[in-house]
């Protein structure tokens, strides 16, 4: 029987003990016990599917998958410690020597950081296209070695949307595959698999955790490609811990009502932001104004919790505005249940050229905001405080 997204984050379990909880227990193993030698070695020769050793797989870091993998209707998945751990380790698995990665030129920082200074290493170049190239543009960037399409939508810090469906009609057109990092969106706001992606990573440290407490990553979609992925990683050892798998499978149990009251909050700042007289611009994938705004429409059920803006008087201005936050956090984090203000060009990019920072979208006067789920007066008040001291 099909169901809805609400009821498959709370309905899809483990198989009830003969204690028959009503809540899924914690499994704080680090291994498993078999029956005799014929049972394990079935279970190693993968005759016997079946859980052995807590780096591989366990019932928590299972239940997690299995939901997300619901949600994005994917086939298959691993789960990670962070979401940088399952970036790195989904490209380590599928990519070889010599191999050329095609990316949206904005990408989280440490993404960034990989592609640049880490995969070079062995061999592995990147290319960037802009956000709102052309199929004809990017296309040209195409090389025979080039294996990877990858992208975020919506993007970090600068909140650009990436139009996923042409991504994924180049990507299947040139036999690429296509990777989305879908952080941002969640799988309740957009389903990157049914756009044309071949795989979709989490960082389930924000808005799948929702409250800041455990970090966790995952990767699902193809179970050809999550199979060579499981294979690097129970070999490398960046599995998700039991605990935060419990913790992060619980927290899917709310996301859509979270991620709603997320998306309305956003939208009533993004709309305040952009009457403010000490504003420039502001960008919120639901508002009229972004440029992406009906591609946005297209993909997205809702905007999203991150707003970006533009405050006028460059990096001194974005400096003091923080010095006179009082309500809202001062944190590099997003997606929790509080606010968050962070000022990328003095912060997270300083160490960037402006060249770089404006390639995209970092201005002297950006700033991010991750939206939480406090009154939404209050966090106005509070921004409206901070723009005019």
């Amino acid at each position: 029987m099909s169901k809805q997204f609400e009821t498959e984050a709370i309905r899809t379990h483990l198989e009830r003990t003969d204690f028959l909880e009503h809540s899924s227990p914690l499994y704080l193993t680090s291994s498993f016990v078999f029956e005799d030698a014929e049972d394990m070695r079935a279970s190693f020769t993968e005759e016997k599917i079946r859980n052995i050793y807590s780096r591989f797989t366990n019932p928590n870091t299972s239940e997690f998958v299995d939901k997300i993998c619901k949600m994005e209707g994917a086939e298959s998945g691993y789960a990670f410690a962070t979401g940088m751990a399952a970036v790195f380790s989904t490209f380590a698995a599928l990519l070889d020597s010599g191999d050329h990665i095609l990316s949206a030129r904005a990408v989280f920082g440490s993404t960034h950081t990989l592609f640049t200074k880490y995969l070079p290493k062995w061999n592995i170049e990147t290319t960037y296209f802009k956000v709102d190239a052309s199929e004809a543009e990017i296309e040209k960037l195409i090389r025979p070695e080039t294996k990877v399409i990858y992208a975020e939508s919506p993007t970090n810090p600068g909140v650009d949307i990436l139009d996923l469906e042409l991504l994924g009609k180049i990507a299947k057109k040139h036999n690429l595959i296509f990777i989305v990092d879908n952080c941002f969106a969640t799988p309740y706001l957009q389903n990157p698999i049914k756009l044309g992606a071949d795989l979709v990573v989490h960082s389930a440290t924000k808005l799948i955790d929702g409250q800041g407490r455990v970090l966790g990553g995952v990767t699902v979609g193809r179970s050809d490609l999550v199979r060579e992925i499981y294979l690097f990683s129970r070999n490398t050892g960046p599995a998700l811990s039991p605990f935060n798998a419990w913790v992060l499978s619980k927290s899917l149990e709310t996301l859509a009502i979270r991620v709603e009251r997320h998306c309305e909050n956003a939208l009533k700042v993004a709309e305040f932001l952009e009457a403010h007289p000490s504003v420039n611009w502001v960008k919120y994938p639901f508002l009229k104004s972004h440029p992406q705004y009906e591609v946005a429409k297209k993909q997205m059920k809702l905007g999203g919790n991150i707003v970006a803006f533009e405050i006028k008087g460059g990096i001194e201005a974005g400096r003091k505005f923080l010095n006179s936050i009082k309500l809202c956090s001062l944190s590099a984090n997003l997606g929790d249940t509080k606010t968050i203000v962070t000022h990328p060009a003095s912060t997270t990019h300083s160490k960037l050229s402006e060249e770089d920072r404006l390639q995209v979208s970092i201005t002297d006067g950006l700033v991010r905001v991750s939206v939480g789920l406090e009154h939404t007066d209050d966090v106005i008040n509070d921004l409206n405080q901070a723009l005019i001291s």
